[in-house]
């Protein structure tokens, strides 16, 4: 993996740190919206990561593929993880 792994350990340690908190929470009989919007905010952690991940592959892996003449395979990667991703 290509990706900064120091900012992608640090975010995915927060939001699993995040999701403790989370769960405490519901354990707790916590209000609804507060739950929600911490969540929301582990959510938006993820999909931070998970960007930062994506762009180093096209950057690294898209880009050596499509330099060797394997670039379709990695174009119907990318399709398929975005179809995963507007689900």
């Amino acid at each position: 993996m290509q990706a900064d792994k120091k900012e992608i350990i640090c975010l995915l340690r927060t939001a699993r740190g995040q999701i403790d908190g989370i769960l405490k929470m519901v354990e707790d009989d916590r209000y609804c919206i507060d739950i929600s919007t911490q969540l929301l905010a582990v959510q938006s952690m993820l999909k931070k990561a998970n960007r930062a991940i994506l762009k180093a592959h096209m950057n690294h892996c898209v880009k050596q593929s499509f330099e060797e003449g394997r670039g379709e395979e990695k174009i119907e990667e990318i399709l398929a993880i975005l179809d995963k991703m507007s689900k």
